[in-house]
Protein backbone atom coordinates (compact mmCIF):
# COMPACT_ATOMS: atom_id res chain seq x y z
CA UNK A 1 0.00 0.00 0.00
CA UNK A 2 1.43 3.34 -1.06
CA UNK A 3 1.29 6.25 1.36
CA UNK A 4 -0.23 9.44 0.00
CA UNK A 5 -1.60 12.71 1.36
CA UNK A 6 -4.69 14.45 0.09
CA UNK A 7 -3.46 17.78 1.50
CA UNK A 8 -3.13 20.26 -1.34
CA UNK A 9 -0.04 22.43 -1.70
CA UNK A 10 0.12 25.04 -4.41
CA UNK A 11 3.37 24.10 -6.08
CA UNK A 12 3.80 21.12 -8.35
CA UNK A 13 5.72 18.29 -6.73
CA UNK A 14 7.08 14.95 -7.80
CA UNK A 15 4.47 12.34 -6.94
CA UNK A 16 1.46 14.63 -7.38
CA UNK A 17 -1.52 12.82 -8.83
CA UNK A 18 -3.79 15.08 -10.87
CA UNK A 19 -7.09 14.43 -12.67
CA UNK A 20 -8.04 15.26 -16.27
CA UNK A 21 -4.71 16.31 -17.75
CA UNK A 22 -4.56 16.94 -21.49
CA UNK A 23 -1.86 15.59 -23.77
CA UNK A 24 -1.65 17.14 -27.23
CA UNK A 25 -1.44 14.12 -29.51
CA UNK A 26 -0.81 16.10 -32.68
CA UNK A 27 -1.39 19.40 -34.47
CA UNK A 28 -1.93 19.52 -38.23
CA UNK A 29 -2.54 22.50 -40.51
CA UNK A 30 -4.86 21.81 -43.45
CA UNK A 31 -5.97 24.57 -45.78
CA UNK A 32 -5.36 27.26 -43.19
CA UNK A 33 -7.23 25.36 -40.45
CA UNK A 34 -5.52 23.87 -37.41
CA UNK A 35 -6.58 20.43 -36.29
CA UNK A 36 -5.55 19.71 -32.71
CA UNK A 37 -6.05 16.28 -31.22
CA UNK A 38 -5.84 15.88 -27.47
CA UNK A 39 -6.01 12.93 -25.15
CA UNK A 40 -7.41 13.66 -21.70
CA UNK A 41 -5.93 11.29 -19.14
CA UNK A 42 -8.19 10.70 -16.13
CA UNK A 43 -5.17 10.48 -13.78
CA UNK A 44 -1.46 11.27 -14.14
CA UNK A 45 1.50 11.21 -11.80
CA UNK A 46 4.24 13.84 -11.90
CA UNK A 47 7.67 12.25 -12.56
CA UNK A 48 9.92 15.33 -12.85
CA UNK A 49 12.45 15.60 -10.02
CA UNK A 50 11.13 17.57 -7.05
CA UNK A 51 14.21 19.77 -6.78
CA UNK A 52 13.62 21.02 -10.33
CA UNK A 53 9.94 21.64 -9.60
CA UNK A 54 10.82 23.56 -6.42
CA UNK A 55 13.30 25.77 -8.29
CA UNK A 56 10.77 26.40 -11.06
CA UNK A 57 8.13 27.39 -8.50
CA UNK A 58 10.50 29.64 -6.59
CA UNK A 59 11.61 31.62 -9.64
CA UNK A 60 8.38 31.51 -11.67
CA UNK A 61 5.91 32.51 -8.97
CA UNK A 62 7.93 34.32 -6.28
CA UNK A 63 8.48 37.42 -8.38
CA UNK A 64 12.09 37.58 -7.21
CA UNK A 65 14.18 39.41 -9.79
CA UNK A 66 16.67 37.13 -11.53
CA UNK A 67 19.34 37.70 -14.14
CA UNK A 68 18.46 34.52 -16.04
CA UNK A 69 15.55 32.13 -16.39
CA UNK A 70 17.64 28.96 -16.31
CA UNK A 71 15.68 27.55 -13.34
CA UNK A 72 12.36 27.60 -15.21
CA UNK A 73 10.97 24.40 -16.68
CA UNK A 74 9.45 24.36 -20.14
CA UNK A 75 7.60 21.17 -19.36
CA UNK A 76 7.02 18.55 -16.69
CA UNK A 77 7.31 14.79 -17.23
CA UNK A 78 4.19 12.88 -16.26
CA UNK A 79 2.77 9.41 -16.84
CA UNK A 80 -0.82 8.22 -16.87
CA UNK A 81 -2.25 6.02 -14.14
CA UNK A 82 -4.39 3.22 -15.50
CA UNK A 83 -7.03 1.27 -13.61
CA UNK A 84 -5.28 -2.02 -12.73
CA UNK A 85 -8.40 -4.03 -13.64
CA UNK A 86 -8.26 -2.58 -17.16
CA UNK A 87 -4.54 -3.41 -17.45
CA UNK A 88 -5.21 -7.03 -16.47
CA UNK A 89 -7.59 -7.44 -19.42
CA UNK A 90 -5.57 -5.26 -21.84
CA UNK A 91 -8.25 -2.60 -22.21
CA UNK A 92 -6.65 0.40 -20.50
CA UNK A 93 -6.35 2.23 -23.84
CA UNK A 94 -9.58 0.95 -25.39
CA UNK A 95 -11.00 4.49 -25.59
CA UNK A 96 -8.17 5.28 -28.00
CA UNK A 97 -9.04 2.23 -30.10
CA UNK A 98 -6.00 0.31 -28.87
CA UNK A 99 -5.89 -3.24 -27.57
CA UNK A 100 -3.02 -4.00 -25.25
CA UNK A 101 -1.51 -7.33 -24.19
CA UNK A 102 -3.44 -8.63 -21.18
CA UNK A 103 -1.58 -9.16 -17.91
CA UNK A 104 -3.24 -12.22 -16.37
CA UNK A 105 -4.22 -11.20 -12.84
CA UNK A 106 -3.79 -14.57 -11.09
CA UNK A 107 -0.73 -15.84 -12.95
CA UNK A 108 2.94 -14.87 -12.75
CA UNK A 109 2.62 -11.71 -14.92
CA UNK A 110 -0.13 -10.28 -12.67
CA UNK A 111 1.68 -11.25 -9.48
CA UNK A 112 4.93 -9.73 -10.80
CA UNK A 113 3.09 -6.53 -11.71
CA UNK A 114 1.62 -6.18 -8.20
CA UNK A 115 5.06 -6.84 -6.63
CA UNK A 116 6.62 -4.20 -8.97
CA UNK A 117 8.89 -6.79 -10.53
CA UNK A 118 7.94 -5.87 -14.11
CA UNK A 119 10.27 -3.01 -15.18
CA UNK A 120 7.74 -1.35 -17.51
CA UNK A 121 5.03 -0.96 -14.87
CA UNK A 122 4.61 0.39 -11.36
CA UNK A 123 1.63 -0.82 -9.34
CA UNK A 124 -0.01 1.54 -6.83
CA UNK A 125 -2.64 0.71 -4.27
CA UNK A 126 -3.98 3.52 -2.10
CA UNK A 127 -5.47 3.69 1.37
CA UNK A 128 -9.20 4.11 1.88
CA UNK A 129 -8.74 7.87 2.40
CA UNK A 130 -7.59 8.36 -1.22
CA UNK A 131 -10.34 8.00 -3.87
CA UNK A 132 -8.24 6.10 -6.41
CA UNK A 133 -8.65 2.45 -7.39
CA UNK A 134 -5.55 0.21 -7.60
CA UNK A 135 -3.61 1.66 -10.52
CA UNK A 136 -0.69 0.99 -12.81
CA UNK A 137 1.83 3.48 -14.17
CA UNK A 138 3.07 2.42 -17.62
CA UNK A 139 6.52 3.98 -17.99
CA UNK A 140 6.31 3.58 -21.77
CA UNK A 141 3.50 6.15 -21.90
CA UNK A 142 5.21 9.13 -20.26
CA UNK A 143 4.77 12.55 -21.84
CA UNK A 144 5.54 16.18 -21.09
CA UNK A 145 3.09 18.91 -20.13
CA UNK A 146 3.63 22.65 -20.01
CA UNK A 147 4.55 23.57 -16.42
CA UNK A 148 2.23 26.59 -16.14
CA UNK A 149 -0.69 24.62 -17.64
CA UNK A 150 -0.15 21.74 -15.19
CA UNK A 151 -0.05 24.11 -12.19
CA UNK A 152 -3.35 25.61 -13.34
CA UNK A 153 -4.98 22.19 -13.75
CA UNK A 154 -3.62 21.08 -10.38
CA UNK A 155 -5.41 23.97 -8.66
CA UNK A 156 -8.79 22.35 -9.38
CA UNK A 157 -7.94 18.70 -10.08
CA UNK A 158 -5.43 17.70 -7.40
CA UNK A 159 -6.05 14.20 -6.00
CA UNK A 160 -3.11 13.46 -3.72
CA UNK A 161 0.67 13.48 -3.35
CA UNK A 162 2.65 10.26 -2.98
CA UNK A 163 4.89 10.37 0.09
CA UNK A 164 8.63 10.88 -0.36
CA UNK A 165 9.91 7.30 -0.08
CA UNK A 166 7.29 5.94 -2.47
CA UNK A 167 7.80 8.67 -5.06
CA UNK A 168 11.58 8.08 -4.95
CA UNK A 169 10.93 4.41 -5.65
CA UNK A 170 8.76 5.34 -8.65
CA UNK A 171 11.40 7.82 -9.91
CA UNK A 172 14.19 5.23 -9.61
CA UNK A 173 12.14 2.62 -11.43
CA UNK A 174 11.24 5.13 -14.17
CA UNK A 175 14.91 6.10 -14.61
CA UNK A 176 15.89 2.45 -14.73
CA UNK A 177 13.26 1.73 -17.38
CA UNK A 178 14.45 4.65 -19.53
CA UNK A 179 18.11 3.67 -19.22
CA UNK A 180 17.66 0.03 -20.18
CA UNK A 181 19.94 -1.29 -22.87
CA UNK A 182 18.24 -1.99 -26.19
CA UNK A 183 18.99 -5.48 -27.40
CA UNK A 184 18.71 -6.47 -31.06
CA UNK A 185 15.72 -8.63 -32.06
Amino acid sequence: MVKARAAHKSRLAQGDIIRDVECVEYVVERNGQLEITKIVFPLIIVLTQDCDLAQDYKFRWSRQPTKTEDKLLLSVLVAPLYNAEHVYIGEHLSELGMTMVPVPRNKSPGNNLRKNETPRYHYLEFGSDIPVVPSVVDFKHYFSVNAAYLKKVKAKNFVCRISTLYREDIAQRFASFLSRIALPD
